[in-house]
């Protein structure tokens, strides 16, 4: 494993607790030698998970479209950056550039991008590790949706059971790189 992406807030949240993840994420990610791909802000989870990585020698490659490198402010000090002109070559950049993916606490931003690659994992087009950092249960309600819909025929059970769903960055992080 060379690479995991990370969808994440461009906010820190209202708890101190998604912040200090972040960056025990990110000290992970570098102990680790691996590489964090993400999308390119200075600001909120994104700017404090790339900046861990860089704090502990590690490397990072952001990935923002121009119309966001001012208003997320696109971080300056990373090992790599792409400007891309949309949102959609920016999933499509981060999704190639990538061997798993990590969703974090965020907004829509966060669900889209963590939904596109999972429905790509559904369609076939990859077989990459997807997984969920359950922050204090952030995610409890839509895993519980993701469980209805299995439940009312509209996902399969083993399509479901694919994601890898925990508490901790340590877990998390061995449960991407153990297949568990």
């Amino acid at each position: 494993m060379k690479s995991i992406c990370v969808f994440c807030g461009s906010s820190f949240g209202n708890r101190k607790i998604y912040k200090e993840t972040s960056r025990e994420l990110g000290k992970i990610l570098a102990e680790n030698n691996i590489r964090l791909v993400y999308g390119g802000g200075n600001v909120g989870l994104m700017g404090a998970i790339a900046d861990s990585v860089l704090n502990e020698g590690g490397e990072v490659v952001g990935v923002i479209p121009q119309s966001l490198v001012n208003r997320e402010k696109a971080h300056d000090g990373l090992t790599q950056i792409h400007v891309v002109k949309t949102m959609h070559e920016r999933k499509d950049l981060m999704y190639k550039l990538s061997d798993a993916f990590i969703a974090m606490p965020g907004g829509f931003g966060t669900l889209d991008e963590f939904c596109e690659i999972f429905t790509w994992f559904q369609l076939g087009i990859h077989k990459k590790k997807i997984g969920f950092l359950n922050i204090e249960g952030y995610f409890d309600h839509l895993l519980e949706h993701f469980v209805r819909s299995v439940e009312e025929g509209f996902v399969d059970q083993t399509l479901y059971n694919e994601i890898k769903i925990e508490c901790t960055p340590e877990n998390i992080v061995w449960a991407i790189l153990n297949n568990q």
